[in-house]
């Protein structure tokens, strides 16, 4: 029954730390959204309008969501942007 349960732990552990570490894959169309969220993220810092859209176009559905998901600078820092 310990076994069950240990392997139970386990495979929830796994299951919520995939979770976290994968964001949700965000479309090119929606570029506008990402930066927009970026910007409220970055307040003064961020770069200007037109150098986001840009970036964001050229990012990866992965590197968008992750854009997306962040709620602090450093965390954008982790997104491959």
């Amino acid at each position: 029954m310990k076994q069950l349960k240990a392997l139970l732990l386990i495979f929830v552990c796994g299951l919520v730390l995939n979770a976290c570490s994968q964001a949700e894959m965000v479309s090119v169309n929606e570029c506008d959204k990402v930066v927009a969220h970026a910007k409220s993220v970055l307040k003064e810092n961020a770069p200007s309008q037109a150098d986001m859209l840009k970036q964001c176009k050229a990012a990866s559905d992965e590197a968008r969501g992750c854009v997306m998901a962040a709620d602090k600078p450093m965390k954008l820092l982790k997104c491959d942007f």
